[in-house]
């Protein structure tokens, strides 16, 4: 299975020193929003992808506790980066739907983790899949968890 650009760059970097912190830096270049949150990638294989986010002023809420929705991008982009090293370059994928629950207040830094249970098969037909993800504080509390469907169809013939 070929590799998408992603995937690939995080394969060329992650074993360096400091080549997370940097794949990381790279993401947030190429989609700004998650820059918010300031995301490290600490793993990205086939089936899982974990990603770390500290506790600072620019995503408390009215109460001081990590705001949920930076906890959902952070969940969102776990789920980005699972993506991008589980679907074959062959394809792409588009998110279609997210369903989370707030389950206790987020009162440190937090670590999401997607995590498919199995590998689907990919085909010529566009199939929903759904990702879990699972947000925890810094104790492996779960803050936040939720379900991120992606739809996933095969890549378009290049035009000439």
């Amino acid at each position: 299975m070929a590799a998408s650009p992603t995937y690939a760059l995080w394969n060329r970097v992650a074993g360096l020193p400091g080549g997370t912190r940097l794949f990381s830096a790279a993401l947030c270049l190429r989609v700004p929003y998650f820059r918010t949150v300031l995301p490290h990638v600490r793993e990205m294989r086939p089936g899982r992808c974990e990603v770390g986010a500290p506790k600072w002023w620019g995503v408390h809420n009215h109460i001081g506790t990590f705001h949920a929705i930076a906890a959902c991008n952070l969940a969102e982009l776990a789920m980005g980066m699972l993506a991008e090293a589980t679907i074959p370059a062959t394809h792409r994928w588009l998110p279609k739907g997210m369903t989370v629950s707030y389950v206790a207040k987020a009162e440190t830094g937090l670590t999401a983790v997607a995590e498919l249970p199995e590998l689907p098969e990919f085909g010529d037909e566009g199939m929903d899949v759904a990702v879990p993800v699972t947000v925890s504080d810094k104790r492996g509390k779960p803050v936040v968890t939720g379900t991120i469907t992606i739809w996933v169809t095969r890549k378009p013939p290049r035009r000439s």
